[in-house]
């Protein structure tokens, strides 16, 4: 929404969106046509894809465009549709290591499927996608746009000395018990830990005891936009993903997010993730797992608060020359204006296509 949908409405397309608005407390945004479905969650999935079908065979009467990014739609599209654009943000195949609802034999019977699913769809449709890092995962050459974000033009606020934050769902594999317990030690330190992002059904008790015992600020789900600005201000960003396939290709987006906001990345060593932090200077790197380093790195960062607003200037100043989406949007744009166009009828050519 943030993102991709904020530059097609900028460049004058007509927008119907199909997300699950009401199950993320989101008040869609007036300018898209809005068509809320459930939210698919752990391995109650059922109820969200059925109605995922309806929703798409609806969304797509007068488009030109249909647009998804959930693998699990390639089995619900409408027989009846437009030019396909598959996005394609996740290696579905390697992230099931990481998703602990699966029983074992599905983690070992359902990557094979995947690729062939993926292969499948390449012969169909057009994809997009998210890093370089998943072009060996097809045949075929397909453009690459990153995943990147908005970066304001100057920094925000200096980092501050009194909390510490994360952004992004949490999970196991994303670290949510190392902060769950960094929480804990950074406590007798008048140091506040707050954590913005849904949760996994087995890490949600633990965020509520951490949470009544006073030692975090558990947030829930935020619209990206506003979760970034309650990051602004804070010690250091946190990113102590664990080193499962999915993660280890991939850029973390959040520690270019934390870098957009001025602020000093502490993060675990991802191969992409630790590479940035380090070529840019604007952060450090800790152990998987070691929460006495994420704790030394953030209390180091508290007491030289010189060091570590040079830190998050410099970050900013990568961000913005690397990574500022305005910079790939118009690619994006491009893409998705040549293929609706291509397809379109002589009559219908120089039309605006309508985008789901």
């Amino acid at each position: 929404m943030h993102r991709q949908i904020r530059a097609l409405l900028d460049a004058g397309h007509e927008i119907t969106y199909v997300a699950p608005f009401t199950d993320c407390n989101v008040t869609p945004d007036p300018r898209v046509r809005a068509i809320d479905v459930p939210r698919a969650v752990g391995r109650r999935r059922g109820r969200a894809l059925k109605a995922a079908r309806g929703a798409l065979k609806r969304g797509v009467e007068g488009a030109d465009l249909l647009v998804v990014h959930d693998i699990e739609l390639l089995f619900r599209l409408p027989r009846s549709r437009p030019v396909t654009v598959w996005d394609v943000h996740e290696d579905t195949a390697a992230a099931l290591e990481s998703k602990p609802y699966l029983p074992e034999h599905l983690r070992r019977t359902l990557p094979p499927l995947i690729r062939r699913v993926e292969a499948r769809a390449e012969k169909r449709l057009h994809l997009i996608l998210a890093e370089e890092s998943y072009r060996e995962r097809f045949s075929r050459p397909h453009p690459v746009v990153p995943n990147t974000t908005y970066v304001p033009p100057r920094p925000p606020a200096p980092p501050g000395r009194n909390r510490v934050v994360y952004v992004g769902h949490l999970s196991r594999a994303r670290g949510a018990v190392e902060l769950i317990e960094l929480a804990r030690r950074l406590h007798p330190h008048g140091i506040r830990t707050d954590l913005v992002g849904a949760a996994d059904a087995e890490i949600r008790p633990l965020l509520r005891d951490a949470q009544r015992d006073g030692l975090l600020d558990w947030y829930g789900y935020v619209p990206n936009q506003h979760a970034l600005r309650m990051a602004e201000g804070a010690i250091a960003g946190l990113s102590l993903l664990h080193d499962v396939p999915n993660y280890r290709r991939s850029m973390p987006t959040k520690v270019v997010e934390y870098m957009s906001r001025g602020l000093p990345v502490i993060t675990t060593p991802l191969p992409a993730a630790s590479s940035l932090v380090e070529r840019a200077d604007c952060g450090v790197v800790t152990p998987f797992g070691d929460v006495d380093a994420a704790l030394r790195a953030v209390l180091a960062l508290r007491e030289d608060p010189e060091g570590a607003a040079a830190m998050g200037a410099r970050g900013h100043a990568e961000a913005l020359r690397r990574y500022h989406w305005p910079d790939q949007a118009g690619e994006f744009v491009g893409l998705l204006e040549g293929w609706a166009t291509a397809s379109a009828a002589p009559a219908r050519a120089h039309h605006r296509p309508l985008v789901v």
